[in-house]
Order: structure tokens, then sequence, then C-alpha cells
């Protein structure tokens, strides 16, 4: 079963894909399967032709478990995962096991962004989203303690959809 994340910063190799890539590490015990930094496919992400965003967007629904991550802006998450995630119908996620929707922001009263913005989207497209979304600091994202408690409570929800294929 394959481990997915998927980044919408639209600054390449950021703090929101490190802190993904943590979490997607924290929850299966090994490395994701595939990273999708978003800020690589860049305007392809506006070309609806595009056999690369295509080929990413099955992909995406190949995976077990999805870590969808963003930065906070405005107070919500960005444009480029929202251009993302219009490419995938209504239902679309069906097959995946779970989605895990992360925020990293400066601010800590924007700390429900996660629940209010990004998991009802991922609803709406298929994606079965069982656990609370999850909403670091930015100055604390990499901390041992930042994950912890989420953790304890979460992983073990999460541990069918990590099963390494063999």
């Amino acid at each position: 079963m394959s481990v997915t994340v998927v980044v919408g910063n639209p600054k390449r190799q950021s703090r929101t894909l490190a802190a993904a890539q943590l979490l997607a590490e924290s929850v299966a015990d090994r490395s994701a399967d595939l990273v999708v930094d978003l800020a690589d496919l860049g305007a392809e992400l506006l070309d609806w032709s595009s056999p690369t965003v295509a080929g990413t967007v099955a992909e995406v629904q190949d995976s077990s478990l999805v870590v969808f991550a963003s930065p906070t802006y405005k107070g919500s998450y960005t444009g480029l995962l929202k251009l993302f995630l219009d490419r995938f119908g209504r239902g679309s996620l069906n097959g995946l096991y779970a989605a895990v929707p992360l925020m990293l922001g400066g601010d800590p009263r924007h700390a429900l962004a996660p629940e209010v913005f990004l998991k009802p989207v991922l609803v709406e497209i298929g994606a079965s989203c069982p656990t609370a979304g999850l909403f670091l600091l930015e100055s604390e994202w990499d901390q041992p303690s930042s994950l912890g408690g989420w953790l304890e409570r979460w992983k073990p929800l999460l541990a069918p959809a990590t099963v390494a294929a063999g």
C-alpha cells in the first residue's frame, strides 16, 4: 500500500514539504512512496491536457494514504493546492484508505484551518479523513513534540494504510 505526500506550497523544497514528509514517515515508519511538490508542476496545473498532471492525479488515486499539506495563506490553503484538487472529480478518491489534511501557519489562531477549509474539500472528492486535521506552527513543526499527541491518538487508526506492498 502506498503512502503519498502532496504539498501545495508555491516555494519548492519548503518547510511544508519537510513537515509533510516527517508526518508521513512518522505515521508509516518509512519514507513516503511518492512525494508531489506541486511547485514543480507550476503552470502545468493550469493545462487540463497535461499528461504529467494527469499521471500525478492517477498516482495519488492509487495511494492508500495521502498527506495533503499546505501553508496557511489568508487563513486557508493555497491556490496551488486548490488547482490540483480541482483535478479530482466528486468521489474520485473513494479507493483511498485515508487522507490527512496538514497545514503550517505562523499564528495559532489558524489552528482550525485544516478542519474547516481543507478537510471538507478532501471529503467532497471522496477521501476518507478519519483523523483530525493537523495544524503545526511554522516555528515549531520540526520539534520532536510537535507531532507527539497527534501521532499517539491517530497513528493506530492509520496503520492499515501504511503496510508496505510486498
